[in-house]
């Protein structure tokens, strides 16, 4: 049986939008995400992140830092009655400094890559799924992946999500 899955955008959906998050003292959660995250998860659906990280690219952190920071999201997400899939994270930027990283790439949104790499893995219902993001690409990777994608601007997200499914 296929999955309804819900694809979170991180900064400025989840956490503050802070220049290159990648430390953990740093991160501060948006209101309502903990509990919005909870909520979806006793709904029946998979949780997941979907993130431009082009400070990797940039040298300005490691995959390994921000790895750190992803599990330690994930711990405070479980504490709280919630549960994240899986991050699916883009380190490329075509003019970044770390050469590994410096390319042209399917999974950097607005591309679709890192959402059709989720449906790939797991078995998503794509009728009963959708992306919320603080940017236009986020919306458009969404819709170029064949699900709906939701532009969340400020406030609570629980409340923004019992707008979207009551």
């Amino acid at each position: 049986m296929a999955h309804k899955a819900v694809f979170f955008d991180r900064d400025g959906v989840l956490n503050i939008d802070k220049a290159y998050l990648y430390k953990i003292d740093e991160l501060e959660w948006i209101e309502g995400a903990l509990e919005a995250i909870t909520y979806l998860t006793q709904s029946g659906y998979l949780v997941f992140v979907v993130t431009n990280q082009s400070g990797i690219a940039r040298g300005y952190y490691t995959v390994a830092e921000m790895e750190k920071l992803h599990q330690y999201m994930s711990d405070i997400v479980f504490n709280s009655g919630g549960k994240i899939e899986k991050f699916y994270y883009c380190p490329h930027l075509p003019s970044g400094s770390v050469a590994e990283y410096a390319v042209d790439c399917e999974c950097r949104k607005p591309k679709p890559g890192l959402i059709l790499q989720a449906m790939a893995e797991y078995d998503i219902d794509h009728d009963k799924s959708f992306l919320i993001g603080d940017k236009r690409r986020d919306v458009e990777a969404a819709e170029a992946a064949g699900i709906k994608g939701y532009l969340f601007e400020k406030g609570n997200l629980l409340d923004f999500i019992k707008l979207i499914i009551p």
